[in-house]
């Protein structure tokens, strides 16, 4: 068995540098932060390969850049100036101190470079690093082969199951049904019986809360909470994505969270501007900002889970999203106005009970699916950390690893 060496006498941090002036942003050099490549650039400060290590924000992550790179001031690097080591093996070597896992740095969160050269690995003879690294190149490339397969799949799960509801909601359960223009920018035929209206024809009120001073923690229990914008995505409404509110301010609120509505954003990224959610019960001690609309419908003529699936399709998230304006790139208003002007399409309120029913039932499928694939892709995961850490720890043989 090797000697557990600290990190110091194997290897030197170098930190990167600042990012250069805008204007010298060109070129093909990649420029490193903390979670990998963001830009390019013309120049490269560390030499080929490198080991990028993240030091501020989401320290800790390791990126190899085969060519090389440009590593910005919130990295770490190593390259074979800064190593005695196989630069290879030491890429595999200190994914298993989970570094990621601490920071000696409370105010702002990072790796610290002293507390990294405390860490201790096993250092086998130069011969065997470099068979632990190829072993490790070659094992680990098979499991991503699968990883990327299986998110593909996931993938693949997730558009065919936007495709269906979207068909569902807008072209009906029957193929065969007679079908009509349907006079939208969004929708063009619908089936024959169903009718297309503005969405203030069908809504009974339109209510939103306040901005209120709270913890970035959810309540607790019965405590007061405020939503966040995050509490709706893809037709779905998470009661966890909430602050607490403070104390002095729960005279404040207003508009609390009720059974059968849906809740929109009205503000948000551009991606994420008209996201809707629907509300299956009271939540008395959830409160909306102002942000956040709370929208209720005309029972008689509208199945409101189903609405919530129409809302949520990609189609109307396009037509919602297209609607919002804003002088920032990062945040879009939805007017009120705009959001009521929308046209939908209109089932008999039967079929929108029936579309829906059917709609659960194949949401139930899509579920067990996803949960066996993510399922599948976790245990990939740990079998990748598994391998790489009896590797390194040569728990492994170095003859079983020439194989």
């Amino acid at each position: 068995m090797n000697e557990a060496v600290r990190l110091k006498f194997i290897c030197h941090l170098g930190y990167g540098d600042s990012l250069p002036k805008e204007d010298d942003l060109v070129g093909n050099i990649p420029v490193f932060g903390s979670n990998g490549p963001y830009a390019t650039t013309s120049e490269k400060n560390t030499g080929v390969p490198s080991i990028v290590v993240g030091r501020k924000g989401p320290y800790g992550k390791l990126n190899w850049a085969q060519e090389g790179c440009f590593a910005s001031d919130t990295t770490f690097f190593i390259d074979k100036e800064l190593t005695n080591a196989s630069l290879r093996w030491l890429y595999w070597a200190l994914q298993t101190l989970k570094l990621d896992e601490g920071s000696q740095e409370a105010a702002v969160p990072g790796l610290n470079r002293d507390s990294v050269y405390e860490q201790r690995v096993l250092l086998p003879v130069d011969d065997h690093q470099q068979i632990i690294a190829d072993y490790l190149d070659r094992e680990t490339a098979h499991i991503d082969a699968l990883l990327a397969e299986k998110e593909r799949m996931l993938a693949l799960l997730e558009e065919k199951r936007a495709t269906l509801i979207s068909h569902a909601v807008i072209q009906g359960l029957n193929p065969t049904v007679a079908i009509k223009h349907s006079g939208a920018s969004w929708f063009d035929t619908i089936p024959k019986n169903w009718s297309v209206e503005r969405l203030k024809w069908v809504i009974t009120s339109v209510l939103s809360g306040v901005s209120v001073n709270a913890s970035d923690q959810p309540v607790d229990g019965s405590a007061f909470g405020v939503l966040k914008t995050s509490a709706v995505f893809g037709g779905r409404f998470f009661p966890e994505e909430n602050k607490s509110v403070w104390k002095k301010e729960f005279e404040r609120l207003s508009c609390p969270v009720t059974c059968d509505t849906i809740i929109m954003s009205r503000m948000n990224t551009p991606a994420l501007v008209g996201e809707s959610g629907y509300v299956d019960c009271d939540y008395p001690n959830l409160f909306l900002p102002d942000r956040l609309w709370k929208i209720s419908f005309d029972k008689e003529r509208i199945h409101v889970p189903f609405m919530a699936l129409l809302l949520s399709s990609k189609e109307a998230r396009q037509a919602l999203s297209s609607m919002a304006t804003g002088t920032s790139p990062s945040m879009k208003n939805l007017a009120i106005e705009e959001m009521l002007s929308l046209l939908v399409p209109i089932p008999p309120l039967q079929e929108q009970i029936v579309i829906h029913q059917k709609l659960v039932v194949y949401e139930k499928r899509v579920i067990l699916l996803r949960e066996e694939l993510l399922k599948s892709c976790l245990l990939l995961k740990e079998r990748r950390t598994a391998l790489i850490t009896a590797a390194v720890t040569e728990q492994i043989s170095t003859e079983e690893m020439s194989l």
